[in-house]
Order: structure tokens, then C-alpha cells, then sequence
């Protein structure tokens, strides 16, 4: 995100998560499609809510131990 401010953000734009995670950007769709990382619909927009993309690498932490 430009600035550095990725925490500051309350919806991330599917590029800045592709980032945040290191995957590509079909790999983000995927996550999007299966329902394990929560999206919302701005518009024509795509965006990826901050808490969810922390629930996200909160799992997956808990399904790594």
C-alpha cells in the first residue's frame, strides 16, 4: 500500500492482500471464492476487509500447531 500504511486500512484492495500474503493474485481469488477469506463488493470493487485478512493468518497459525 502506498505510504506503508497497510495496517491503517480498514479494506484492502486484492492487490495490497496479494502483498500482504505473498501469493498471486488467482491465488487470492481462490481463497475469495472458497470462503476462506472474507471479501466485500464496493461498487465494481473488490476489497478484503483488515480484520478479516487477520482472521485469516490468524487460522492460519491454529491449523499449523
Amino acid at each position: 500500500m502506498r505510504g506503508g500504511h497497510l495496517a491503517e486500512a480498514k479494506l484492502l484492495t486484492v492487490p495490497e492482500v496479494m502483498a500482504a500474503l505473498r501469493l498471486g493474485r488467482w491465488k487470492v481469488y481462490d481463497l475469495i471464492r472458497s470462503g476462506e477469506l472474507e471479501s466485500v463488493t464496493v461498487g465494481r470493487a473488490r476489497r478484503v476487509p483488515a480484520d478479516a485478512l487477520d482472521r485469516f493468518i490468524s487460522q492460519l497459525r491454529e491449523d499449523a500447531a
